[in-house]
């Protein structure tokens, strides 16, 4: 599953032929950055690899003022049935990627757990600032989205929500992790003398 392919591939087959500064500009437009898991400047390169693989065809070139000429492309028939594919697959699909905080959490260092209430903290704060930016912008956009890419948005702010109650869990639950990350240290210690 590629995002990054099936919004090119999407937007050359919704919107009609374009240029790499134009797709550009559209997933800067869409802050496609913020709701999935590619940032605008991968998108050059992605679309060399889907010319390179008959995906997409270069039909014209453009120069406009004193810019460089532009390749102007065009969804190919492959690139159609490809993109079938790969919306149907992520349709399908469930991504729900393992995130390090959760190996960081279980190999937590003994000797530094005063730390940890202010790290956590700190994360918080960044999480809750993220979901407070996110509520914003999505307000101020909505008028602009569909109903599905508002449907979108909306589950990266139920994720976000999803990770901030699972965090005041962890919150919640410091003292006993503190009291077994400290007890199986002691262990530990006493184990290698």
């Amino acid at each position: 599953m590629s995002s990054i392919r099936l919004f090119i591939l999407g937007s050359l087959d919704e919107r009609g032929p374009m240029h790499g500064h134009q797709l550009r500009l559209l997933a800067q437009e869409e802050h496609i950055h913020k709701w999935t898991d590619f940032t605008v400047g991968a998108i050059y390169g992605a679309i060399k690899r889907l010319a390179a693989e008959g995906l997409i065809d270069g039909v014209r070139s453009e120069r406009e003022g004193n810019y460089p000429e532009r390749v102007v492309y065009a969804i190919s028939d492959a690139g159609r049935v490809s993109l079938g594919v790969i919306r149907l697959e992520t349709l399908r699909e469930i991504v729900l990627r393992p995130d390090p905080f959760d190996l960081a959490l279980a190999r937590l260092d003994g000797e530094k757990l005063d730390e940890l209430p202010a790290t956590l903290g700190a994360r918080r704060d960044v999480l809750e600032a993220r979901l407070r930016e996110s509520r914003a912008h999505l307000e101020n956009i909505r008028r602009y989205l569909t109903v599905a890419e508002t449907l979108a948005n909306e589950h990266g702010l139920m994720r976000l929500e999803a990770e901030l109650a699972w965090l005041d869990t962890v919150i919640e639950s410091l003292p006993a992790i503190v009291a077994d990350e400290t007890a199986r240290t002691t262990a530990r210690k006493a184990q290698q003398q």
